[in-house]
């Protein structure tokens, strides 16, 4: 076939592991036209310096979405018209995660938009105290009842992106609403189904021995600690972050992670076009981020850095997302 080589990934890494690899589903083989313009696109990328993270690009508009959970922090850009794009952020994140790649898809023509997750950062009045009736704690219900309400209150089918967590939250809502969903990309989603934690490279020898819950004073901490060792301009907005977004939701996502529900097979049965994206040091193995893709039948690609793509690489995210897109 045109364009593709094969490749077999136990001997090598097609580029080297300092540059991006991209898998058509259901096949062993790199897609070649794809790469080559995802290393100019890794140029681009690699040109990003430091950014005030909680300044919006020009031309985005904020404001609030009356969601079941309660008011939830968004932002727009793009034409009215355009094809919708809905970038969903995970656990302790919020819409600024997408803040390089706002830009970039609007230019392509695309109406986008984010949300924090309820909870979370300046959604912090979400929550489940406010659902009729009341509930206890945060749920997976919860975050999959508030996307769809976005969902429904604007053009549908839109292409959604699920990042880390909210993979989980959007893979569930595509099985309640297939029909609102024109594809659907899982950056670094949990590849596991049952305790998802039990494959993170560092918590997962600890997932056996404590409930997930009380790891989230722990997370927020190593957060706030900067243990992961992200560049001061995104540490500084992390830790301004963490000041809003609630200890409560938190702990209660990690603990709805140990409870991942198996989507991959009812997911393919929809026929949605699903791109995985990996970075080769995420949290989770780069082998299960396969698995998950080949589970998936779903296209796979692999960047060189870690569980914040959307971050370190929006060009080539995007571009991806694009081809997903069918653009």
């Amino acid at each position: 076939m045109p364009g593709r080589v094969a490749y077999d990934e136990s001997v090598h890494e097609p580029g080297g592991s300092d540059q991006p690899s991209f898998w058509v589903a259901g096949t062993d083989a790199v897609e070649g036209d794809v790469v080559a313009a995802l290393r100019e696109a890794a140029v681009c990328d690699a040109a990003l310096g430091p950014i005030d993270w909680s300044v919006l690009p020009a031309g985005a508009v904020r404001d609030e979405f009356a969601a079941p959970s309660g008011p939830l922090a968004r932002v727009s850009m793009g034409p009215a018209d355009g094809e919708r794009v809905l970038l969903v952020p995970g656990m302790t994140g919020s819409k600024e995660d997408f803040t390089l790649m706002l830009p970039l898809l609007a230019a392509a023509g695309c109406r986008v938009e984010s949300y924090d997750l309820a909870g979370q950062y300046e959604s912090w009045q979400a929550g489940p105290e406010r659902l009729s009736p009341p509930g206890g704690s945060y749920t997976l219900g919860l975050f999959v009842d508030d996307l769809l309400a976005m969902l429904g209150a604007g053009a549908a089918p839109a292409h959604v992106l699920g990042y880390s967590f909210a993979g989980t939250v959007a893979g569930a809502a595509a099985l309640r609403a297939p029909e609102r969903f024109a594809s659907l990309t899982l950056l670094s989603t949990p590849p596991l189904a049952g305790r998802a934690l039990r494959g993170f490279k560092i918590l997962g020898p600890l997932h056996p021995r404590v409930r997930a819950r009380s790891l989230g004073p722990v997370f927020i901490a190593a957060l706030r600690a900067n243990v992961h060792r992200a560049p001061a301009d995104r540490a500084a907005f992390i830790r301004a972050r963490l000041a809003l977004t609630r200890p409560s939701s938190v702990g209660d996502i990690l603990e709805l992670m140990q409870r991942t529900p198996d989507l991959a097979a009812p997911l393919r049965a929809t026929g949605i076009p699903i791109l995985v994206v990996a970075g080769r040091g995420d949290v989770w193995r780069l082998e299960d981020h396969r698995g998950f893709a080949r589970r998936l039948g779903a296209d796979l690609l692999v960047l060189p850095d870690g569980h914040s793509p959307c971050e370190t690489a929006p060009h080539q995210l995007t571009l991806a997302m694009l081809r997903l897109m069918g653009r």
